[in-house]
């Protein structure tokens, strides 16, 4: 039998639940500030982000994790209504850092324009499952 990428993927989102998700994003918003504040503020010389750009960045990913930590920690169950305020928080957190690099798209150099677009591309992922969670567990509580 081969192996089918989609049937791999709906078994990860049948395993996923609301609380999950909220876990995963809390983690991935903190990967995202230790990147920004860490690794490129060392090497800003060598991908060309000015540092404004990443504290203001990190600021905003370390509040997204606050809340997405927040919601995993303390609902016992958590509501998918929940899920919908991290949507619409990571989906503006990319078209942010996309009018970002296109604002400083002459500053940047290859490095700095390929972190931010792997990053945008990795965080519309995550909204795609979220989204996908959120319409499979708002389906299931208006039954």
């Amino acid at each position: 039998m081969k192996y089918s990428k989609i049937a791999a993927f709906d078994k990860l989102m049948s395993t996923l639940n609301t609380k999950t998700i909220f876990l995963i994003d809390g983690l991935g918003a903190i990967m995202t500030a230790f990147f920004l504040t860490v690794i490129l503020l060392i090497f800003e010389k060598q991908f060309e982000i000015p540092a404004d750009i990443l504290i203001t960045l990190s600021i905003i990913a370390l509040t997204f994790s606050v809340y997405s930590f927040t919601c995993f920690l303390f609902y016992d169950k958590i509501s998918s209504r929940f899920l919908l305020p991290i949507i619409i928080a990571n989906a503006t957190y990319c078209f942010l850092t996309l009018g970002l690099v296109a604002y400083n798209f002459n500053r940047l150099n290859f490095l700095g324009i390929a972190y931010f677009i792997i990053e945008i591309l990795l965080l519309c992922g995550l909204i795609y499952v979220e989204y996908k969670i959120f319409k499979k567990e708002d389906n299931s509580i208006s039954r």
